[in-house]
């Protein structure tokens, strides 16, 4: 009886040492639970895709890579490893343009997205040695291919890349930025077009070794757009396809909305806009889709902002529309609602909204309305006549732990932070790191009262050479907060600017703590 009792005991300690099972399933099916707690770890391992930035001759792309300090990942103390290596390309594949005069079927198969060819160059780009202090590289090369990369230990968590692109002359003319994508499967881009007077491309990127399928979907102010070819689009292994968007569909449409999702595998994806008159940019994916939404960051200077909404379940949504500024929430004139369609693409003038005043957008469910989720993305005009610019201002989640922005210099960059809730202020520190070539790193606190919008210019570190990266960490218990950064670099007069919202991180996880269960030796 010892013997037997003994080798039970055994038993039990090597499940819960192997395992670490927190619960065992009784064969009645309820759960036998152990005492549960969990620990917000940061994570071991984040990946990051950056596309292809420019084809233009006179195009100079920066890279900037950060990741914040003080984030440990793991015991073992690891320190980690954090680059980025160039991604294969397509030769050829005879369907939609691929932007480099190359096209793709959009058929799955051998064919698919014709012969993947591998980087003339595999040399690491953007290598971080440390956590705290940016590294910087320059490519103005027309062939810079598209980058997959992964960081794992110390430098994981929160670890950002950001791509921006100066082009001096030419149709894409103007200032692009993106703070390079996480691989996901599903992807919104409210905001794209396939007018005549624009050339959207959407780049997906593979950063796994098997073969990824996508679909395409645009949807216009009636719903899917008539003609849609986007479908079984394979994405090879470690490889980008761009996609013209104006060629899935026989129906040019200014204001349409780009769902992207991976049926096989995951991917990067990112909008490449270029307008004739008003330059070009990046239009990142936006959030999930949700009841309420904010946009952050339109500059007070904004000329022309745009809205671009779509309710893409099947409810309608009614939406309260209202600008939050410095002083407070304000509805502006003649839009004290939206009404969204299901399916159906949206869009809305809000001309020169702001009024010299910087300013977030905030969409709520109207009182008593659907709570439908929607998504939604702005596309936001400086300058007037020949010398306009544009940027995108995508909806963004909140900054819950910490937001990161690489790339700022000694000037040109705007930090805007929105609390979006009345009655809800937020404290927010914000830190400059450290230069890539040298400085001090330095701390300011902000308080944003709720339902207001605080545009700053950030601290920059004691003695900086070089760039540098700003870090947004909410004080804990404070309201909800948003964040963007407007980066602005005038060109022969022209007021060339990007805009980058600031989600969290997502650099730390809920990890349960696990614990053994002998109560299992007992059924």
């Amino acid at each position: 009886m010892k013997r037997t009792m003994m080798s039970l005991i055994g038993v039990a300690a090597a499940l819960g040492a192997v395992t670490g099972v927190a619960a065992v399933t009784a064969p009645g099916g309820g759960a036998q639970e152990a005492p549960r707690s969990s620990s917000l770890l940061p994570v071991q391992r984040s990946a990051l895709l950056c596309p292809a930035p420019t084809s233009s001759e006179v195009g100079q792309t920066d890279y900037t890579a950060f990741a914040p300090k003080g984030a440990a990942a793991g015991a073992d103390g690891k320190k980690g490893t954090a680059q980025l290596l160039p991604a294969g390309t397509v030769k050829d594949a005879g369907g939609t343009d691929t932007g480099k005069g190359k096209k793709n079927t959009g058929k799955k198969g051998a064919d698919a997205a014709g012969q993947a060819v591998a980087p003339r160059d595999t040399k690491p780009v953007v290598p971080l040695q440390e956590a705290g202090k940016p590294v910087t590289t320059s490519t103005d090369s027309p062939d810079a291919p598209a980058l997959v990369g992964a960081a794992d230990g110390t430098l994981a968590p929160g670890w950002t890349v950001q791509q921006t692109t100066s082009i001096a002359a030419g149709a894409g003319r103007g200032l692009l930025g993106l703070s390079c994508t996480t691989p996901d499967t599903t992807f919104w881009f409210p905001g794209v077009s396939t007018a005549t007077d624009r050339q959207d491309y959407v780049h997906l990127t593979n950063p796994d070794p098997t073969p990824a399928v996508v679909d395409l979907q645009l949807r216009g102010k009636d719903g899917s757009l008539g003609g849609s070819a986007g479908e079984d689009i394979t994405v090879p292994p470690h490889t980008t396809v761009p996609v013209l968007l104006s060629t899935l569909t026989t129906s040019p449409t200014t204001n349409a909305s780009l769902q992207v999702v991976a049926r096989e595998g995951r991917i990067g994806a990112a909008v490449q806009a270029t307008d004739s008159k008003l330059g070009s940019d990046w239009l990142p994916a936006a959030a999930d889709p949700s009841p309420s939404v904010v946009l952050p960051g339109i500059p007070k200077d904004a000329t022309s902002v745009r809205l671009v909404a779509l309710a893409p379940g099947e409810s309608d949504a009614d939406l309260k529309v209202q600008l939050a500024t410095p002083t407070g929430l304000i509805t502006p004139a003649g839009l004290e609602s939206l009404h969204l369609k299901s399916g159906m693409t949206t869009a809305v003038d809000l001309k020169d909204v702001t009024k010299g005043e910087a300013g977030s957008l905030v969409l709520t469910p109207s009182d008593g309305g659907s709570k439908a989720p929607i998504s939604a993305a702005l596309r936001v005009t400086r300058g007037k006549g020949a010398k306009q610019e544009m940027a995108f201002i995508p909806a963004t989640r909140p900054v819950e732990q910490r937001a990161t922005a690489a790339d700022n210099r000694a000037k040109g960059s705007t930090l805007s932070l929105v609390a979006p809730e009345k009655g809800k202020d937020a404290k927010v520190k914000v830190t400059a790191s450290a230069g890539s070539g040298g400085g001090t790193p330095v701390t300011k606190t902000y308080t944003v009262k709720g339902g207001t919008s605080l545009d700053v210019a950030p601290p920059t570190p004691q003695g900086l050479k070089g760039t540098y990266a700003l870090t947004v960490e909410p004080a804990a218990g404070s309201g909800p907060v948003y964040a963007a950064r407007m980066l602005a670099r005038p060109q022969g007069g022209v007021p060339a600017f990007t805009v980058q919202a600031l989600p969290d991180d997502r650099g730390t996880v809920l990890v349960p703590t696990a614990g053994q269960d002998l109560s299992v030796l007992t059924k």
